[in-house]
């Protein structure tokens, strides 16, 4: 753990100056910040407590940004089963150094605080208190801007803002991300209806993995693929022939398509309209956007 990812030094837990709680109050909100970007997300430890609610109260912001990231992290859910379901099925990764996706790059090989979460996310944490900006470099062709949906073109070194509830996110051009439901645990109900959030500048592909999710019945095949491809020459999404099943499988589902272009900066939304909306039952279905 780096010195910044530390509680600070001088924090008495037994009799804490307030600007000192503010300073640990901050920080556990941007390591919550970081921690909704990594395979796994989880609040540990003890005095002081970690449950959000603890950061001083429900209009702290400390407690609504946790609250907000841990909104996020639940509507990403397939997107982020589906990276783990490529890690068990085809040896695939989830936190990814710059380097791998942008080997051609030489600033991208330097590059040791900003990293791909899966194949659409870049993730830059912000580590400083008081901190409200950081540089964030765009290696490749082109970026969004997750929370404005503002274009950035590949190269660029952007003195992105970082304001107490948030921190520099951007999507690569070409992604498709799925976005769940609105949930507080995995299982309160199916996966439906699923965003589609497609972000136009290149062709694009991602493949929504599910299974069961309660035992190891995917370890003997029982799990399903949805093969989703963006067109970009023909503006065209396709949501392939659904391969595979499992039990409990949704054999209809709704798919709503969100789409983010040059021109039409759309950030992310817990309340977005969708552009288009398909009912699937597992055959293959080709939009015009």
């Amino acid at each position: 753990m780096s010195e910044a990812f530390s509680v600070p030094q001088r924090f008495s837990r037994q009799n804490p100056r307030p600007e000192d709680v503010e300073e640990w109050r901050e920080l556990n909100t941007r390591w919550f910040q970081f921690g909704t970007f990594c395979p796994l997300l989880r609040a540990h430890g003890e005095s002081p407590n970690r449950e959000m609610w603890f950061f001083g109260g429900e209009a702290h912001p400390a407690y609504q940004t946790q609250l907000k990231f841990d909104r996020l992290r639940y509507r990403l859910l397939p997107y982020i089963y589906s990276l783990a379901g490529a890690v068990t099925q085809n040896a695939g990764t989830i936190m990814r150094p710059l380097v791998m996706d942008f080997r051609s790059d030489s600033k991208a090989r330097e590059i040791g605080d900003q990293y791909m979460f899966g194949p659409a996310l870049m993730v830059s944490p912000v580590t400083a208190y008081k901190a409200r900006s950081r540089t964030v470099y765009l290696p490749g062709a082109g970026w969004y801007d997750f929370w404005t949906g503002a274009w950035h073109a590949g190269g660029e070194t952007l003195d992105a803002a970082a304001p107490y509830d948030s921190m520099p996110l951007f999507v690569k051009a070409g992604s498709i991300i799925p976005l769940g439901p609105e949930i507080q645990y995995t299982q309160e109900k199916p996966a439906d209806p699923i965003t589609l959030m497609v972000y136009e500048g290149s062709d694009g592909a991602f493949t929504l993995y599910e299974d069961q999710g309660l035992n190891y019945d995917y370890e003997r095949g029982k799990f399903s693929r949805n093969p989703i491809r963006w067109n970009e020459a023909t503006r065209t999404l396709t949501i392939g022939k659904r391969e595979g099943s499992f039990e409990g499988m949704l054999s209809e589902r709704t798919f709503n398509l969100v789409v983010v272009t040059k021109t039409r900066p759309l950030g992310f939304s817990f309340t977005a309209r969708p552009d288009h909306t398909v009912h699937y039952k597992g055959d293959a279905v080709t939009v015009r956007l």
